[in-house]
C-alpha cells in the first residue's frame, strides 16, 4: 500500500474519476494513482469497472501532468519577473548577475551554475559569478577565445549542452579547462550565449556532477536567465557611460569656470600693470600686485640669486619655467639678463596664469630699463656738477647750490673727496674698460643714495660725500673700499682727503682736497695695501714722502730687512723692540718698562739688532732711516692684521 491514502472504490460505477479527483486536490504522488485500479481488481470488480477505473487514471495522470507544468512555469516566470525587477532598480551588478546565477541553478536543479564574461583588452575570457562551485582553480579560469564548451558557443552564438563533457568531442579542450573542470567534478555541462544586439559578450552555463539530459523547456529557461544578465550588463555599462560622460561634463563645467576666473585675473593684472606703468611704480609693486592676482608669494631677485638653470632657460625661450616647487620668469632687454620674478610654492600653474607671469617679467624689465635710463641721466648729471667743481674754479657758488639742491647734495655740509681704483690687473683693454665702467656705475649709486656725486676721472673713479657727524675721513674711505669691492667683486683702493666745507663758495678746494686723495691712493698702492681705504691724516708727513713710483719695498728690505727675516724665522719681537727702543728715546731703561721686560733682556735683543744691522745702527743717520722704514713697515703690514 502506498503511503498516500488511498480513496474507497466502493463508489457508484458512473463515478469512477472520484478518486483520483481527490488524489489530485491532495496533491498524490504518480504511483498513488495505481492504487484504485488494483484494489478493483483485488476485489473482484467487474471488468468494466476496472476499464472505467484505468481511463480515469490515465485521465487524470494527464491532468496531473498539466497542473505540474504550470506551477513550474509559474516558478519560472516568477524568478524571470524578480529578476527583471532586480535589473529594474539595478544598483549593484555584481549583486543582480549573482541573483541570476542562482535562480538558473535553483529552477533548473543543477548542482553549479556560473556566468562568464569575455575581456576584449586581454583577448580572452573570464569566470565572473558562480554558485555551488567548491573548486578555486575553477573558480578562477580565464580561457581562450574559443576554447571549451563556452568557446563554441562563442562562436556559434547558439545553446549547446553535453551529457558528458569529457566524452565529447563537439568543441576544442584544453588542459587548463579540462584540469578546472575535473577539480570541480562536472559531467553534464549547458550554456548559453550572453549577446547585447549580435555580439557574444559572455556565456551562462548550467552544470551537473552526473549525466544528465536537459530538457528544451531548461534550456529555453537558460537562454531567458541569459538574456536578463546580458540586459543588466548592457544596463550598467550604459549607466556607467553616462555617469563618464557626467563626470566628464562636470569637469568640463569647472574646467570653463577655472578658465573664466584666470581671464578675470588676467584681465584685472594687466589693469594693475598699465596702472603702474603710469604711475611710476617699482618692480617690488609689480611682485605684490602679481602676488595677489596669482594667490602666491611672488618676488623680484638678482639674477645671480636665482637659479641658474631655470633663469636661462625661461631667458632663452621667452617663457616661466618650472624649478621645483617655483616657477620663474627670466626678467631680460636687449639681450641683457636683469634679474628674475620668482613664483614660491605654487607648482600647479594654468597656462593663462604662466603667461600672466611672463607679462609682469616684461612690465619689470620696461620698468628697470626707464628707471636705469632716469639713473644714467642723474649720473651724468652728478658728474658734470663734480666736474665743474673739480676744473672750472669761476662758477657762480649760487648756480651751484641751485644745482646741488636739484640733485639733494648739500654743498655747504662738510665733504670729503674720495679717489677709487681697481687694483686688479685686466688681461685686456676691453676687460680693463668694463672694470672701469662697473666702478663707475657702483660709485655713482652709492653717491646717489648718499647724496653725493660722482665722476669718472683719471683711470679712476672720484667720489664727493657728506661726512656724517661723529664720522671721519678714515672710516668712511675705508667702507668705501669695501663696498665698491663687494658691488664690482674686486679690490678696490680708496685714498681719501681731509673733510672740506662749504664747496660753494670755494670750489677750489675740491680740486686741492682731490689731489690729496689721489696721494693717498697712491701710498696705500706703494705700502702694498690694495682693497683698503685711508685718508691723509693716516699718513702726516709720509704722505708726502710715498709720491711717486718709489720702491718702498726695497727701501724696507735693505734697511730693516735682516731683523724682519730674523723675526719671521725665530718668533722674535726685533722689531718691536726697536720701535719701543727709538719710542723711548733711545733709553734701555724706559724701554724695558715700556715692553715689560728685564733690561737685561732689552740689551741682548739690541745686541742681536747690531750685529744683523751693523755697529752704526744707532748712527743719527742710520737711525733716522731705520725708524722711516719700521714705520714703513707698520703700515704696509696694517691691512694684513
Amino acid at each position: 500500500m502506498s503511503r498516500d491514502h488511498v480513496p474507497s472504490v466502493e463508489s457508484p460505477a458512473d463515478s469512477a474519476e472520484a478518486p483520483f479527483l481527490e488524489l489530485l486536490a491532495r496533491g498524490a504522488s504518480a504511483d498513488a494513482y495505481e492504487q484504485p485500479v488494483l484494489l478493483a481488481r483485488a476485489e473482484g470488480r467487474s471488468v468494466e469497472r476496472v476499464a472505467a477505473l484505468d481511463r480515469a487514471r490515465l485521465l487524470a495522470l494527464r491532468v496531473r501532468s498539466d497542473m505540474e507544468g504550470r506551477r513550474r512555469r509559474e516558478a519560472e516566470l516568477s524568478a524571470l519577473f524578480e529578476t527583471a525587477h532586480d535589473l529594474a532598480g539595478l544598483r549593484d551588478l555584481d549583486a543582480v548577475l549573482q541573483a541570476i546565477v542562482q535562480r538558473a541553478r535553483s529552477l533548473l536543479s543543477t548542482d553549479v551554475a556560473y556566468l562568464s564574461l569575455n575581456d576584449s583588452v586581454r583577448g580572452d575570457t573570464y569566470m565572473r559569478v558562480t554558485e555551488g562551485s567548491v573548486a578555486a582553480r575553477f573558480q578562477q579560469l580565464r580561457l581562450g577565445m574559443g576554447e571549451g564548451l563556452g568557446g563554441l558557443v562563442a562562436q556559434t552564438a547558439r545553446p549547446y549542452v553535453t551529457d558528458d563533457y569529457f566524452k565529447d568531442a563537439r568543441f576544442q579542450h584544453t588542459h587548463t579547462i579540462d584540469a578546472g573542470v575535473r577539480d570541480e567534478g562536472l559531467v553534464a555541462i549547458l550554456g548559453v550565449p550572453l549577446m547585447i544586439g549580435s555580439q557574444v559578450i559572455g556565456v551562462l552555463f548550467a552544470a551537473d556532477r552526473r549525466a544528465r539530459v536537459f530538457e528544451r523547456e531548461q534550456i529555453a529557461l537558460l537562454g531567458s536567465f541569459a538574456a536578463l544578465a546580458a540586459a543588466a550588463i548592457d544596463t550598467a555599462n550604459r549607466l556607467a557611460e553616462t555617469r563618464s560622460a557626467l563626470d566628464r561634463l562636470g569637469r568640463a563645467h569647472e574646467i570653463i569656470r577655472d578658465r573664466s576666473g584666470v581671464i578675470e585675473r588676467a584681465s584685472d593684472i594687466h589693469d594693475r600693470l598699465a596702472e603702474l606703468v603710469l604711475r611710476g611704480g617699482g618692480v617690488h609693486d609689480v611682485a605684490a600686485a602679481v602676488s595677489e592676482v596669482l594667490d602666491g608669494a611672488v618676488e623680484f631677485t638678482e639674477a645671480d640669486e636665482a637659479p641658474a638653470a631655470a633663469v636661462e632657460a625661461s631667458r632663452a625661450d621667452g617663457h616661466a619655467v618650472r624649478h621645483k616647487d617655483d616657477w620663474v620668469a627670466a626678467v631680460a632687454a636687449g639681450g641683457e639678463l636683469l634679474g628674475a620674478l620668482v613664483l614660491h610654492g605654487h607648482p600647479g600653474l594654468d597656462p593663462v596664469d604662466q603667461r600672466t607671469l611672463e607679462r609682469a617679467a616684461m612690465v619689470t624689465s620696461l620698468l628697470l630699463l626707464a628707471r636705469r635710463s632716469a639713473s644714467d641721466a642723474e649720473q651724468r648729471v652728478r658728474g658734470e656738477l663734480l666736474d665743474d667743481l673739480l676744473d672750472a674754479r669761476d662758477r657762480d657758488p649760487r648756480l651751484l647750490r641751485e644745482r646741488a639742491a636739484r640733485l639733494q647734495a648739500d654743498l655747504d655740509r662738510p665733504h670729503v673727496v674720495l679717489a677709487a681704483r681697481l687694483d686688479t690687473a685686466a688681461l685686456d683693454a676691453d676687460r680693463e674698460a668694463a672694470g672701469r665702467r662697473r666702478l663707475w656705475a657702483a660709485a655713482s649709486h652709492l653717491a646717489t643714495t648718499r647724496h653725493g656725486l660722482a665722476a669718472a676721472r683719471d683711470g679712476g673713479t672720484v667720489l664727493l660725500l657728506p661726512l656724517e657727524p661723529g664720522d671721519t675721513a678714515t672710516d668712511l674711505a675705508r667702507r668705501t673700499a669695501r663696498h665698491l669691492g663687494g658691488a664690482v667683486s674686486e679690490a678696490v683702493t680708496v685714498g681719501a682727503s681731509a673733510p672740506v666745507e662749504r664747496l660753494a663758495a670755494h670750489p677750489d678746494a675740491v680740486a686741492s682736497a682731490y689731489a690729496e686723495g689721489q696721494r693717498c691712493l697712491e701710498a696705500l698702492r706703494l705700502l702694498g695695501r690694495t682693497g683698503d681705504g685711508a685718508a691723509a691724516e693716516d699718513f702726516g708727513f709720509l704722505g708726502l714722502l710715498l709720491a711717486g713710483d718709489r720702491d718702498i719695498s726695497g727701501f724696507v728690505e735693505r734697511t730693516i730687512g735682516g731683523v724682519v727675516d730674523y723675526d719671521e724665522r725665530r718668533g722674535t719681537d726685533l722689531l718691536r723692540t726697536m720701535d719701543a727702543y727709538f719710542a723711548c728715546g733711545m733709553s734701555p731703561a724706559r724701554t724695558k718698562d715700556d715692553l715689560h721686560v728685564h733690561v737685561n733682556t732689552v740689551a741682548q735683543r739690541l745686541e742681536r739688532v747690531g750685529r744683523l744691522l751693523g755697529d752704526d745702527w744707532q748712527s743719527p743717520a742710520r737711525a733716522l732711516e731705520i725708524q722711516l722704514a719700521l714705520r714703513l713697515h707698520r703700515l704696509s703690514t696694517t691691512a694684513r692684521h
